[in-house]
């Protein structure tokens, strides 16, 4: 049986930035991500969806310390030059090291420090060629997330996220992850995720105009969800 999709608070959401459980939590974050090669996996979907259009603008939605974000830059960086990306978050924790790790790419980094919602919801006269999200649009209701799908099919070509994956047995196997050291604030947010995660179809139902777009979505391994939608 499914389980039904379930939002809940996320304890890292509530602790101040620099707090010392919400630094341990992002650290444990960044491990997982490597663990299941998240990172891979979402420069595979970028470059496969991309194809020989380089792009030259790039936006990451709850982009948190850009860490995640500079891992992918670093494996498209040989075919993508000159990239712009921007990082968006509501808060500022981006390091002056991250920042040089995407100069020392040849790319361009901008942090914009903003809810997601209210950013989106402005006029843009540009379109942004890439946006992408990871770990983050599991976080907003159905009617919420068909706005934020909506804004970003209207600002962009090529739409990329990989999200939780709703199952009883990833909610067991995360239960688990106390075992390879991580903190309980990680554990906690973790099975929260998973219960607000996506199955199926699910965000292929909430994208808009679906006649001017590819979409693929799928799973992929034990704990992830991709979701890609390219302009036709």
């Amino acid at each position: 049986m499914t389980l039904t999709r379930r939002l809940e608070p996320e304890l890292l959401d509530e602790l101040p930035a620099h707090d010392p459980r919400a630094r341990r939590a992002r650290r444990d974050l960044a491990r997982i991500n490597s663990l299941f090669g998240l990172s891979r996996v979402m420069a595979r979907l970028l470059e496969q969806h991309a194809q020989s259009k380089f792009p030259r603008t790039w936006l990451e939605l709850g982009a948190g310390d850009g860490t995640f974000t500079l891992s992918v830059a670093r494996r498209l960086a040989p075919r993508w030059p000159n990239v712009h990306v921007m990082l968006l978050d509501q808060q500022n924790i981006v390091s002056d090291e991250t920042r040089r790790g995407f100069v020392a790419l040849g790319w361009t980094v901008e942090t914009i420090t903003e809810d997601v919602f209210a950013f989106l919801s402005r006029a843009h006269t540009t379109p942004i060629d890439v946006i992408t999200a990871n770990l983050f649009i599991h976080h907003f209701p159905d009617e919420r997330l068909a706005w934020l799908l909506e804004r970003a099919a209207h600002l962009s070509n090529l739409f990329v996220a990989c999200e939780p994956q709703r199952s009883r047995f990833a909610v067991r196997l995360t239960r688990l992850s106390w075992t390879i050291g991580c903190g309980e604030v990680f554990v906690h947010d973790a099975i929260v995720s998973l219960r607000a995660g996506f199955t199926g179809k699910e965000l292929s139902g909430l994208w808009p105009r679906q006649d001017a777009w590819r979409l693929e979505e799928n799973e992929h391994g034990l704990v992830t969800h991709c979701f890609a939608a390219v302009r036709s």
